[in-house]
């Protein structure tokens, strides 16, 4: 594939495709009764069409802001297509989002009509959210939609032919909002146009090289702008094959359906399928095995076939940070494991590490045309990309007080960078805290330390005003059914107190732990303790266990089971 080729826009990459490869598959959607259908490039361009003449038949003001809410299908990305096709904006919404902060983004991106995708209730908040939709809303359902009184995706395109001329809008235009997920404070709407995501689609290119021979499955939250970018643009750029999972069960069935070559998840995902296969095969066995000649292959080969990821030639992860632990647990299966670094105000171009140049511990090296620096007051990295940001929606001010004078974005992260580039984070700005012996701690090192243990989950490090910090976490819930057993519970603490104690020593004094807390509720994107890119909510956990911190140091215990 020609570079050259990547300076024209996402739709321009999409009709480029629909007409070179009309019969080949571009999406590949399972459905909850186990039926799996295939889009080709002209089917869903035949399909977007037809949608996008509906939406011009309804005579809207021209760049109308239109809400996309669901979990991913091809369908989501067809709608978001013909949205573009029929000169709109977009503004995704996430599925899991608070009833409160759905309405919110609803109301302040100006929607005047919202598309309703694969919801189920269950596995999302689509009954949170309902009851906080503005009652004028108008409403058109996707396939898998919980709707079936509003105007139907399968029913509209039997009734309009396909939109010929396209209402294009000018790649400089605003073309979708993409809303912070915050992880305090209401979420910012952040404007993109063809341009940057064009420029995000570069960058991707330039490191990885994807063709029309690549496979991905799309799983993480296509409301997000890395998985945006790296799934639905860059497929729309390169032409490749996009499987999606119908759920968290058939996740595995779908995973192996796909076979992806590429693929791309965050550490709490990564960690579980290390957790899934050490329960059969525990970390100390599989290293034997592995420095066995012949065997080493065959235990490899084994492994990444069940995992489906057998195809693979590029693993990325991100979001947050992935022990060095497990990246090297995946290395000694043969996957090159590689992270990367973005946010949503530059449609996630900003970092990636490249093949080869790999340093543990870093996020690697600035994508094409990325300029980076580190603020030597703050330490804060600050970032310049060809991909960011017009701005936030309706917030003039946030966004002079985000971007410097002369245009780079404040990331709110603090960071290292070594001599050949390569990034490091070392956690954010306004996460530091202050003890009660005047001693900062950044928690976010300390946490990714704990992470590094199969028992435990999701980690957070406190100690505002405490005279050393603690830590409160969750149990993994593939272990959870095992804490019926006392046994089992007693040998846990004694394995999590000696881990506590080895990974104390390798902490400067004030960041020590005085105890690990084992809290008993289990937290998700659904009650608020993460947010939808699976990052943990400091203040709401804080506000929640934090009051009992007294007690539990007065119990000068290592490690605590809570109650709450």
């Amino acid at each position: 594939m020609n570079t050259n080729q990547l300076l024209s826009y996402p739709l321009e990459r999409f009709l480029h495709w629909e007409k070179t490869q009309p019969n080949k598959v571009y999406m590949t959607q399972p459905f909850p009764d186990g039926k799996v259908v295939d889009y080709t490039w002209a089917e869903v361009g035949d399909q977007v069409r037809r949608m996008a003449a509906y939406l011009v038949s309804l005579d809207l003001p021209k760049k109308s802001h239109i809400a996309l809410l669901g979990k991913n299908s091809a369908h989501w990305i067809m709608a978001d297509i013909a949205i573009w096709m029929a000169g709109h904006v977009s503004v995704p919404v996430y599925p899991t989002m608070s009833g409160e902060s759905a309405g919110y983004v609803i109301e302040h991106s100006d929607a005047i009509m919202l598309m309703l995708g694969k919801m189920d209730g269950v596995t999302d908040n689509w009954n949170g959210i309902e009851p906080h939709l503005p009652k004028d809303l108008t409403i058109v359902s996707l396939p898998m939609s919980p709707r079936n009184d509003t105007p139907h995706w399968d029913d509209i395109i039997k009734q309009h032919e396909p939109l010929e001329a396209l209402r294009l809008l000018a790649p400089e235009e605003l073309a979708t909002i993409i809303y912070t997920s915050g992880s305090t404070g209401q979420p910012k709407g952040v404007m993109h146009n063809q341009v940057s995501a064009a420029r995000a689609c570069e960058a991707m290119f330039d490191c990885f090289g994807l063709t029309p021979d690549d496979r991905m499955i799309s799983y993480l939250p296509l409301s997000h702008a890395a998985e945006r970018a790296a799934v639905q643009l860059h497929s729309m750029y390169n032409g490749f094959h996009v499987y999606f999972s119908d759920s968290l069960d058939t996740f595995a069935e779908d995973l192996r359906r796909a076979r992806p070559t590429f693929f791309f998840s965050v550490p709490r995902l990564w960690t579980k399928f290390h957790q899934a296969v050490a329960a059969k095969m525990p970390d100390e066995k599989l290293s034997k095995l592995l420095k066995v000649p012949l065997l080493n292959r065959v235990v490899r080969k084994k492994i990444l076939t069940q995992l489906g990821l057998n195809h693979c030639r590029i693993a990325v992860t991100g979001s947050a940070p992935l022990s060095p632990h497990l990246v090297a647990w995946y290395r000694s299966l043969g996957l090159e494991m590689l992270d990367g670094y973005g946010m949503t105000e530059n449609f996630a171009a900003s970092h990636f590490s490249r093949v080869g140049q790999v340093r543990l511990g870093y996020v690697g090296s600035p994508v094409k045309g990325v300029v980076a620096r580190i603020n030597p007051e703050t330490e804060e990295l600050e970032v310049k990309s060809p991909a960011q940001m017009m701005g936030y929606y309706k917030m003039p001010e946030q966004t002079a007080a985000e971007v410097t004078a002369d245009g780079f974005m404040k990331t709110g992260d603090r960071g290292e960078i070594d001599a050949h580039g390569r990034l490091k984070l070392t956690g954010r700005v306004k996460e530091l805290f202050k003890t009660a012996k005047g001693k900062y701690v950044a928690p976010a090192p300390v946490e990714n330390k704990l992470s590094e243990h199969v028992a435990l989950d999701a980690i957070c490090v406190a100690g505002t005003g405490l005279p050393q910090p603690i830590a409160l976490a969750t149990i993994s819930p593939e272990l959870l059914p095992r804490l019926q057993d006392e046994g089992y519970v007693e040998q846990l603490t004694g394995e999590l107190a000696e881990f506590l104690q080895e990974t104390n020593a390798t902490l400067d004094e004030h960041e020590r732990l005085d105890c690990l807390v084992i809290v008993a509720e289990e937290w998700t994107v659904e009650n608020e303790f993460l947010t939808p890119t699976l990052k943990i909510r400091r203040n709401v956990i804080e506000d929640k266990y934090m009051a009992n911190a007294e007690e539990w140091l007065a119990q000068r215990q290592p490690v605590i089971w809570a109650q709450v």
